[in-house]
């Protein structure tokens, strides 16, 4: 016998959609992923996309909704207030918003902002991955969220203390793809098992400069006059590397950091980790947004539980 569906859990990113059917124990019925993420639903095609994926799915039309994401950032769906630092990650869903006007009930989460002058930043979807993390585990520690922004955040007894986020992914789509850096970075198929990924982390843990390095690359495929086949690699190296040895200055001697990540993009940063030195746990980043996503669901709607 096939459970009776609990919630919708979605996460709605900047270019992807992604959603799960849930019962009261939190398994997966039934999910649904597609490429429209918030650019693809402005200005108004948030409620139309996810009733058309709620519908694939045969959801039930009294069925809840829990959204986390940047369905909630300002100019998205509606907005979800950040909250500040420290933020309680068990108490996401006491600020959530609910979307007025709608069919069914839809409550959004709200992001998280940090406002010590020099140190401002914003997350927003990320809190929810790091909810799930302690929801699961009850870890605290440095946890790292690698992406186009990875975040860097400092989770101690359930609250979100402080958080850090490089432009790492960004910067790695720009200068490959509008630099100088181009043409060598585009016939490049390097990755992270590459010795030339793996020398570029060494040498920004060793204090190289950035920017001095990244030219290198250049120069390296007119001096030699070939493809340059690594610079794929060389240029993720240095990026990741320069990221991590930021952080490691951070980390006490021995204290272990939590990896929030898949694929290929976990695999380079375990190898970062490896070469800088430090011990690593790591989790999948799709798992634990669910799993935040759902506790947050559980909290909004205690009744549903005992139906």
């Amino acid at each position: 016998m096939t459970s009776a569906p609990f919630c919708a859990a979605v996460d709605w990113g900047t270019t992807n959609f992604r959603l799960w059917l849930l019962d009261a124990q939190g398994s997966v019925l039934g999910e649904r992923s597609s490429g429209e993420g918030m650019r693809a639903c402005l200005p108004d095609r948030f409620g139309p996309v996810l009733e058309a994926h709620l519908s694939a799915l045969q959801a039930p039309a009294e069925l809840p909704v829990i959204v986390a994401g940047m369905a909630g950032a300002r100019g998205g769906w509606r907005e979800a207030a950040y909250l500040d630092t420290p933020a309680p990650l068990d108490a996401l869903h006491a600020h959530a918003v609910q979307v007025e006007g709608f069919g069914r009930d839809v409550r959004i989460l709200p992001g998280v902002c940090q406002r010590e002058g020099g140190r401002e930043d914003v997350m927003r979807g990320e809190e929810t991955q790091l909810a799930g993390a302690w929801a699961e585990s009850r870890a605290s520690g440095l946890f790292c969220l690698p992406g186009t922004h990875s975040k860097w955040a400092r989770v101690e007894e359930g609250r979100l203390l402080s958080f850090t986020t490089y432009m790492t992914g960004e910067l790695f789509a720009l200068l490959s793809q509008h630099s100088t850096l181009h043409d060598m970075v585009a016939a490049g198929k390097g990755d992270e098992t590459s010795p030339a990924f793996r020398d570029a982390v060494a040498e920004m843990l060793d204090g190289a400069g950035l920017t001095g390095k990244l030219f290198s690359i250049r120069a390296a495929s007119l001096l030699s006059g070939d493809a340059a086949p690594d610079a794929k690699a060389r240029l993720s190296g240095l990026l990741i590397g320069a990221e991590v040895a930021a952080m490691r200055k951070d980390l006490d001697a021995g204290a272990e950091v939590t990896l929030i990540a898949g694929g290929p993009t976990a695999r380079a940063y375990e190898t970062a980790f490896s070469n800088a030195g430090l011990a690593y746990r790591t989790l999948d980043g799709q798992d634990l947004v669910r799993r935040g996503l759902f506790a947050a669901a559980r909290a909004l709607w205690p009744e549903r539980k005992a139906a």
